[in-house]
């Protein structure tokens, strides 16, 4: 079974059933929801793996308008990217919704194709953040999983440190420092010191080098 690629959220029955049937007949897994809080009592099981998915949802619903869904939606710590469907007098809220971190919003009417578009533009974007999260969650363990004497040497290395020099600061010989480099390498999944300062830059910080050494 295919995954759900795209949550659609309305309150108007026909209007649920011809986008389902829209992005069915373009290959997509839709998924239906009658309004905000059967929408959000049906995906809160899914926190924190959110996977990639997108929402298409109507920004005036009853009881629980698409604005208020939208955030709890954020409330919860969904990545999915929103897409609003608005008519010409919700405009500004919509504009105000994109402005607080929703993805776009459509006017109705609507083209068949623009809309596809759009949604088609939205998972792209949701498929990137996930990859790019999934490599931040994996770089974050490894980096968990070093010893207290592989993270001295990894500061040195990104410091710039030649192997010889790392050593002398840290009382160890050149060979140990080698033999931690390589497990360093190893646990983060990188070939080169650059490749290692690019990995660990994505993340915003270096690793501690405080500690007692384990050596």
């Amino acid at each position: 079974m295919n995954r759900i690629a795209i949550h659609i959220v309305d309150d108007d029955a026909d209007v649920r059933d011809g986008l389902a049937w829209l992005f069915d007949s373009r290959g997509y897994h839709a998924a239906t929801w009658s309004g905000g809080d059967a929408f959000l009592h049906g995906i809160g099981k899914l926190a924190p793996d959110w996977d990639h998915a997108v929402v298409l949802m109507d920004i005036r619903m009853e009881p629980l308008s698409g604005l208020a869904t939208f955030e709890r939606l954020q409330q919860m710590g969904c990545p999915w990217p929103v897409l609003f469907l608005t008519g010409h007098g919700d405009v500004g809220m919509a504009v105000a919704a994109v402005k607080n971190g929703a993805w776009d919003f459509l006017e109705k009417p609507f083209q068949d194709n623009l809309l596809v578009d759009r949604i088609e533009q939205a998972l792209a974007a949701a498929s990137a953040q996930r990859a790019t999260d999934l490599q931040t969650q994996r770089l974050r363990a490894a980096l968990a999983s070093l010893s207290q004497r592989e993270r001295e040497v990894l500061a040195e290395l990104i410091r710039g440190h030649y192997n010889k020099t790392i050593a002398d600061h840290l009382g160890i010989t050149q060979r140990t420092v080698e033999f931690h480099r390589a497990n360093i390498f190893n646990k983060l999944g990188v070939q080169s010191a650059i490749e290692l300062a690019h990995q660990l830059g994505r993340l915003g910080a270096l690793p501690g080098t405080s500690g007692e050494s384990t050596e």
